[in-house]
């Protein structure tokens, strides 16, 4: 078959794969677009009855779900262990669990002073810095458990392309206009800068680090107005199963530091600094 043929390209089959978050939302939507082409995924996260439907969906039975906090040191050592003693190795960790955090819902538009003042300042400290100690602190161990791992997936060379962490932030990293208040996307920035010095420090262990920033895709039947999504819909499971395809396999195997976003069009007409 030619290098070039896009089944040679895009192929993922005995790829070892982790995703943290990944038994719902777009977590769920790489991990069986990762599945159905022949990955084997770890899909982890705290609750069981989640995990135990998303492992149903699985294609030929390669989604294996483990429950654990990713914030807890203990339970990232235990799923470390366990993928150590079955697999011996990884080839991608995807890092895409995290958490809202106080946000601007109730909030008029119109809002004083004032009531802007109280609205942010009367929310709850624990849960703010929740959203830091999910969507950051929790990436760096995450990822720092699993560097054995995915070193060994380079020395055992399975596949061609050299293993690689993917940190999933959403658009919300990007936006300068606070729709979803301000836990969450400075959460996600700061965890995107981190991921950029992680490229540069990984250098030397030729492990690849990339961020994905996906749009809505919450509502895959709704329709946006152009001034809104200039693609006019949400994002979809195709849209999610095809850039992660591409990132894991050869197709993407020159990306290293890099972060896509992939919303429809959506930063183009907000404020950001993308």
């Amino acid at each position: 078959m030619s290098s070039l043929n896009a089944a040679s390209l895009f192929n993922v089959e005995g790829l070892v794969v982790v995703i943290t978050g990944g038994g719902s939302g777009i977590g769920l939507m790489m991990a069986k677009g990762l599945e159905e082409n022949g990955a084997k995924v770890y899909i982890v996260g705290r609750r069981l009855a989640t995990l135990e439907a998303a492992e149903k969906q699985a294609k030929h039975g390669n989604i294996i779900s483990i429950r654990g906090d990713i914030t807890k040191k203990e339970d990232l050592t235990r799923i470390v262990d366990l993928i150590t003693a079955r697999d011996g190795l990884i080839n991608v960790l995807i890092t895409n669990a995290g958490t809202i955090g106080p946000n601007s819902i109730g909030l008029s538009k119109d809002a004083t002073l004032q009531q802007f003042r109280d609205h942010h300042f009367n929310a709850d400290i624990e849960a703010f810095t929740n959203a830091y100690h999910v969507n950051a602190t929790a990436v760096h161990f995450s990822i720092f458990a699993f560097l054995g791992l995915l070193g060994a997936g380079n020395a055992k060379g399975n596949v061609q392309q050299q293993s690689q962490v993917i940190l999933t932030v959403e658009g919300a990293a990007e936006k300068r206009v606070p729709l979803d208040g301000f836990a969450y996307p400075s959460s996600k920035a700061a965890a995107t800068q981190m991921m950029k010095q992680l490229s540069k420090a990984f250098v030397s262990y030729d492990i690849r680090v990339n961020v994905i920033a996906p749009g809505s895709t919450s509502s895959p039947i709704c329709k946006f107005p152009k001034s809104m999504v200039p693609l006019q819909r949400a994002g979809n499971a195709e849209d999610m199963a095809g850039l992660v395809l591409f990132l894991t396999s050869k197709a993407g195997a020159y990306l290293s530091g890099s972060v896509i976003v992939t919303d429809g069009g959506r930063l183009s007409v907000l404020p950001s600094s993308y």
